[in-house]
């Protein structure tokens, strides 16, 4: 697993051992980032069920100016902190030792993302439903203004058109995988 473009192109990541924490593939990352890269100089980007910090990583690579990665799993969590020490990017990531849904109540109104991404295990289907229940409820003061949501999800998963503001505004599938952006709709 590498940084894939950007300040820290080509560096090698560390990932957890075992079968517990899937990476994102380079594929689906540079598929991603290239969909984002509009948005990246300078945003603040929340990575929730972070692993290794891969995707995050590679936000900051590209020009993010602060990351959040929010991973529970010890060893992820051992992982995630060998990359952010590697790379000495300390000060613009800040790594949460939490539960997705602990955080998300806990970090409301604390502050603005542009870009959050989530890719909680494939195997536990309820967290998409809760992290975004409450992104789109309770949560959404942590998206500013013009945010994205993007989800990673099986291909053949079908997650909801809309979660509370949230409103799937497109879809992307690449292999077995899958990316669902969505956009907070937020009446004046």
């Amino acid at each position: 697993m590498r940084i894939i473009a950007g300040r820290f192109r080509s560096r090698v990541l560390t990932a957890p051992a075992g079968m517990a924490t899937r990476p994102t593939s380079d594929r689906l990352r540079e598929t991603l980032f290239n969909v984002l890269a509009a948005r990246m100089e300078g945003c603040a980007f929340l990575d929730l069920y972070a692993g290794s910090g891969a995707v995050g990583l590679e936000a900051l690579s590209r020009g993010a100016a602060r990351v959040v990665c929010v991973e529970r799993a010890p060893a992820a969590l051992k992982a995630l902190h060998e990359n952010v020490a590697r790379l000495g990017v300390k000060e613009s990531l800040r790594v949460e030792a939490a539960s997705v849904a602990a955080w998300l109540k806990r970090a409301q109104g604390a502050a603005r993302f542009d870009v959050v991404f989530l890719d909680p295990p494939y195997d536990e289907d309820t967290e998409y439903e809760r992290a975004l229940g409450a992104l789109g409820g309770g949560a959404a003061s942590l998206l500013a203004e013009g945010a994205v949501v993007i989800a990673e999800h099986r291909r053949k998963q079908h997650l909801g058109d809309g979660y509370g503001v949230l409103r799937r505004v497109r879809l992307l599938e690449q292999g077995d995988a899958a990316l669902s952006f969505y956009e907070a709709e937020i009446n004046p």
